[in-house]
């Protein structure tokens, strides 16, 4: 698939953040390469292997992050990233050079201000384990879940930007909470994000991944909840809300049963009553909540409108 808008191939940025890729970044840098795109910028977190070596022989731009972890990597790129596109892929070697027509097409036609790879389009059997396959699913229908929008693969480190897009993500997260950060931001700023379908392959033998899919899983889940408290608070407050209430009935119908039993448990009726009228209060909360943000957004809208005029 070739570009079908022209396009000088210098105005594309590839970021590719790593740690510890030698197996790998020398391949994926001359597959760029081929491709004729030789603006690279190679964001390395300390690695103590060759890959920061291997890059710069390979003709890679290479800056050393001052911090630690993937997200911190990803913000310092973005503050030095001046160019009209940027691709952003990780650099295990489990994402192709190829693809990359098909994430910058939205973008150099104006379709979108930003384009997600979808892993879940074309994947070898061996690039999941069934247990990542699983966490990234249900993060995915958690996501949907909390912001009301489908994107199918949120976790992808196979994206595209375009150059306003970048400048207006607000980012804070360290680590591999990066990407979903990215994705709740592009929903929070109303930007036109195209899903697009990439080829995902399994990752090298002398490859290690970084990721724990239990300890990163629970922290990705955490930031989708989390981050929800502004963007969809009814989701945030209601969660709460349906635990509550749900252990006050719990409670209440142990309490009933105690008492048709000949025994008053006074302290546990009392608990009960708390436990709904606190359940009731955070569905209150979150009504309000959702109001004012709605009223926000509405009122961002309309400034934006205006400054386009």
């Amino acid at each position: 698939m070739e570009i079908q808008v022209p396009l000088d191939k210098n105005d594309v940025c590839i970021l590719i953040p790593t740690l510890n890729e030698e197996a790998t970044i020398k391949q994926l840098i001359e597959d760029f390469q081929a491709e004729g795109f030789e603006n690279i910028l190679v964001i390395d977190g300390h690695s103590r292997d060759r890959t920061r070596q291997l890059a710069e022989e390979s003709g890679a731009k290479v800056v050393v992050q001052e911090g630690k972890g993937k997200g911190q990597a990803v913000q310092e790129a973005f503050q030095l990233i001046e160019d009209p596109y940027t691709v952003m892929i990780d650099g295990d070697g489990t994402y192709l050079a190829s693809d990359i027509y098909t994430v910058l097409n939205p973008l150099i036609e104006g379709h979108a201000d930003q384009t997600i790879g979808n892993r879940f389009a074309n994947f070898e059997p061996e690039a999941f384990t069934k247990l990542n396959l699983t966490g990234n699913k249900v993060l995915n229908k958690l996501f949907g879940l909390a912001y009301g929008v489908w994107l199918e693969d949120i976790l992808t480190g196979y994206r595209g930007f375009n150059k306003r897009s970048i400048k207006e993500l607000n980012l804070n997260e360290m680590g591999f909470e990066i990407e979903t950060e990215i994705t709740v931001e592009s929903v929070k700023h109303e930007m036109k994000v195209e899903v697009v379908p990439i080829t995902y392959v399994a990752r090298h033998s002398s490859a290690d991944t970084k990721l724990n899919p239990m300890r990163d899983g629970f922290k990705i889940g955490k930031t989708i909840f989390r981050m929800a408290r502004l963007h969809n608070p009814m989701f945030y407050f209601g969660i709460f809300g349906t635990l509550l209430t749900l252990s006050g009935i719990v409670v209440g119908l142990y309490v009933v049963n105690e008492w048709l039993s000949g025994v008053t448990r006074i302290p546990m009726t009392i608990l009960t009553a708390l436990l709904i009228m606190t359940g009731i209060q955070m569905f209150i909360f979150g009504m309000l909540s959702d109001l004012v943000v709605s009223l926000h957004r509405e009122t961002m809208r309309m400034m934006r409108k205006n400054n386009e005029r």
